[in-house]
């Protein structure tokens, strides 16, 4: 899903600038990683999905998938497929990137 407007915030792949998400997927800006804050997406692009596994997480037990930056290969975050609790629900589906991977900019 791409933006429609060229004013659009633009996350890219610190690495390799490649677009990854769009501020109009933005979520939250309250999530940790290993390597300090990340961003939660409802979608990403550019993209590449490792296989999934069961991870251990500050929260609780998640299936979970590493993302890649879909140029470069960086990783930079993971999917979440389904958390173990019912109360963590809200993050199946989503995508977190960690902010140290990406950097912010204008579509252009």
């Amino acid at each position: 899903m791409m933006a429609n407007s060229t004013n659009s915030r633009v996350y890219s792949c610190n690495n390799c600038r490649n677009p990854v998400a769009f501020k109009e997927d933005l979520l939250s800006k309250s999530f940790v990683a290993s390597s300090g804050r990340a961003l939660m997406f409802r979608n990403a692009v550019n993209l590449k999905v490792g296989d999934r596994k069961e991870r251990q997480l500050i929260t609780g037990q998640f299936t979970i998938a590493d993302i890649y930056c879909g140029k470069c290969g960086q990783v930079l975050g993971w999917k979440y497929f389904r958390a173990h609790d019912p109360r963590q629900a809200y993050k199946e589906g989503n995508f977190i990137i960690e902010l140290a991977k990406i950097v912010k900019g204008n579509q252009t």
